[in-house]
């Protein structure tokens, strides 16, 4: 007898965002999910998700849904596929593999990943494949080198209070993230501060955000100058006696040196540099200053710059000149990934991981797949690549380039995807994907605090698989080490990861659903001393030597490295406005697309638009620039056409693109990071996706 289909049930948000939010699941009487909400029972989520979650069935019924393997038939980027079997897909990527390798090494194929889904068992298992069998690695720097470096260059350890704090505090500061549009969790814990406390929210951005918009105070400034607004406002805070010196002494590394240091950082000094009026800055600092109980939000927006980490510590270190660390609802909160503490050998093969292997920067993928010697490191040319959870071809820097490296005749492509993307269309072979509720997983919050289970919902259509079948079943067709991850399924890997990091087990946290693993309120607003070995936070970090959740191995560094200020300071390293460059180019998410994720459903198009560039009237005048007029943006990188948008609220000399818009949206076929750079970040490496100076003109 058939079981009766569940009302709902349970499950955890994969996509690339801090909030993880754990979801309810709704579905009709005959199987099919109907919606999905945020679960009101998890004190962070607190029955909040965004629309385009909310929305998902559009997303997992969608009639271009990717459901059988493809093999190519015509020429590289043409998308000429036929149908074929699984088994014989896999056996040709076998075939392939071990072929290449015997030819040109191991290193010669390359496992490339990123966050399309947050899952520790589907996302992370490529590694174990890389591990074992040698395949070149990988260097994450799409998103967090340089804020998690910066952040921890003064903590010493990516975590920080309790988020839900927020609810406690008198003041938020909101910096450089957009959680109208990007975190919406962080607004529910925000609006109840303001109803319960009357607090203050105050947004630093470099145009009008949605969370602008709703905040007491916006302060908009060009992007780039953002360690120039953190210094002036702690200038303020020492030369007005806001500065708790007892804190400063006891948890601090130099604070007499740092204030000496800032006596010349006044909000005129600022305001030059930064666009803004001294005024306002003098009004930020004085609230910050007469506010203990001041919760600093800061995201990573701002930290996408060539001066980014710069920037980040600059910013989280304001709060320990007032001493906000020592209250509920005060102190710098970015990202608690430093609170987890997973063994994921089984996932991973961590054990096989040889240092000596390459480990390629992902944000330079154009320059590898075209043969560049540095970006190759000195070792072999790719010749295979297996694609999972990206999509290089639209959000890659530097795009013209990594569409020249996948057209490629001899570059062997295997793309897992949920949907015909830019990248799919390049590959070889493409193989259809699962979607998150269709298959089992594990989650942990950037943004919260919560372990929380994603249990599979529904049966997937004929035809998709998920992550972990394709590397067990690729790893077995190529002769892999043995290791027994390979023979296990997600749930044996989350009951293994759990039961293996002092957290119970699959069933226990099943029943739970997710689990609370915030520290206690003193270690988590460092109270029994900060990270670094001294306990001290470090004003004064050791560039290139510093601790970093991202650090590559060795004593790898990028950029100019010894050329970073020893204290916050503004570090003029950013692709500056030239004469032949007159703007400045920052491609900011926007609040229907993640990524490319969404970018393929109605509803998200149609609330956003069109691909649109967002530009100040006086600088549209100036370069003859109409609303709603066709226009060409560009740099020595490439062009691109879109429409313009007169806006008031932008900094000026700044343009605006919001949207990773699929790249056939835009009339010549090349998308928005077509214009976006792809060189290391020092110390650690990143792309400065919000660092691009371009040229604009009437198509």
């Amino acid at each position: 007898m058939n079981q009766p289909t569940p009302k709902s049930t349970f499950s955890t948000c994969p996509h690339d965002c801090p909030s993880a939010c754990s979801v309810d699941v709704h579905f009709y009487p005959h199987g099919d999910v109907r919606r999905l909400n945020g679960a009101r029972d998890n004190t962070y989520t607190a029955g909040v998700v965004c629309a385009k979650v909310a929305r998902y069935p559009e997303r997992l019924y969608h009639p271009d849904r990717l459901l059988t393997p493809l093999r190519r038939v015509g020429k590289k980027g043409e998308a000429r596929f036929e149908e074929i079997s699984w088994d014989a897909a896999l056996d040709l990527v076998a075939e392939k593999f071990l072929a290449i390798e015997a030819e040109f090494g191991a290193q010669s194929i390359w496992p490339y990943y990123y966050a399309g889904t947050m899952g520790q068992v589907q996302r992370d298992s490529i590694h174990r494949l890389r591990h074992a069998k040698g395949y070149s690695r990988q260097f994450d720097t799409f998103c967090t080198n340089m804020a998690w470096t910066g952040f921890t260059a003064g903590t010493g350890r990516l975590a920080g209070p309790d988020p839900r704090e927020m609810a406690q505090s008198d003041q938020i500061v909101i910096w450089g993230t957009n959680p109208v549009s990007t975190q919406i969790n962080v607004m529910t814990h925000v609006t109840a501060a303001r109803k319960k406390r009357g607090a203050r929210v105050i947004v630093v951005d470099v145009y009008e955000t949605e969370t602008m918009k709703q905040a007491d105070i916006g302060v908009v400034l060009k992007p780039g100058t953002d360690a120039a607004l953190a210094c002036a406002i702690m200038h303020v805070l020492f030369r007005d006696g806001f500065a708790d010196w007892d804190y400063l002494n006891r948890f601090t590394d130099c604070p007499k040196e740092l204030e000496a240091h800032l006596k010349t950082r006044t909000p005129d000094w600022a305001a030059e540099i930064t666009g803004l009026d001294p005024t306002l800055i003098e009004t930020v600092a004085r609230h910050i200053g007469e506010t203990k109980k001041t919760f600093f939000r800061l995201g990573y927006g701002f930290t996408r710059s060539r001066n980014g980490v710069v920037g980040m510590h600059a910013a989280a270190s304001i709060a320990c000149v007032i001493g906000s660390w020592q209250y509920e609802g005060g102190g710098a909160f970015h990202n608690n990934g430093g609170i987890y503490h997973f063994n994921k050998e089984m996932i991973e093969a961590t054990s096989l991981k040889d240092p000596s292997v390459r480990a390629l920067d992902q944000s330079q993928i154009g320059r590898i797949l075209t043969g560049d010697p540095a970006a190759l490191l000195g070792g072999p040319l790719v010749k295979a690549i297996l694609v999972q959870n990206t999509n290089p071809v639209s959000v890659a820097p530097e795009q013209e380039l990594v569409k020249e490296g996948f057209a490629r005749e001899d570059l062997f492509t295997v793309v897992h995807e949920q949907f015909m993307t830019e990248t799919a269309q390049m590959a070889d072979i493409v193989l259809p994907a699962t979607q998150f509720l269709e298959h089992d997983d594990i989650y942990k919050g950037g943004g919260h605090q919560y372990i929380s289970l994603g249990p599979k919902a529904v049966e997937p259509p004929e035809g998709p698989r998920e992550n972990l079948f394709v590397i067990n079943e690729i790893a077995k067709r190529v002769d892999s080490k043995s290791h027994p991850g390979f023979d296990m399924s997600a749930r044996d890997h989350i009951d293994w990861l759990l039961q293996n990091s002092g957290q119970g087990s699959f069933d226990e946290l099943y029943s739970e659903k997710w689990r609370d693993v915030q520290p206690d309120f003193e270690t988590s607003h460092f109270l029994n001393g900060f990270g670094h070995s001294d306990g001290k936070f470090h004003f004064k970090p050791a560039w290139g030597k510093t601790f970093s959740p991202n650090k590559p191995d060795g004593d790898t560094v990028f950029g100019p490295c010894s050329e970073m200020p020893e204290l916050p300071d503004q570090w003029d390293v950013i692709e500056l406005a030239d004469e032949d460059h007159p703007l400045r180019l920052a491609t900011s998410p926007s609040r229907s697309f993640l990524n490319t994720t969404f970018n393929e459903t109605e509803t998200s198009k149609k609330r956003e638009g069109r691909p649109e560039v967002w530009i100040r009237p006086d600088d549209a005048v100036r370069f003859g620039i109409e609303d709603g007029a066709k226009v060409k943006l560009g740099n020595r990188r490439g062009v691109v056409t879109l429409h313009a948008r007169h806006v008031e609220t932008v900094a000026p000399g700044t343009v605006i693109s919001e949207g990773i818009w699929p790249n056939a949206a835009f009339e010549d076929g090349r998308g928005i990071n077509t214009l976006t750079g792809a060189d290391p970040v020092a110390p650690y490496g990143g792309a400065a996706f919000h660092d691009t100076a371009v040229w604009i003109k009437a198509a």
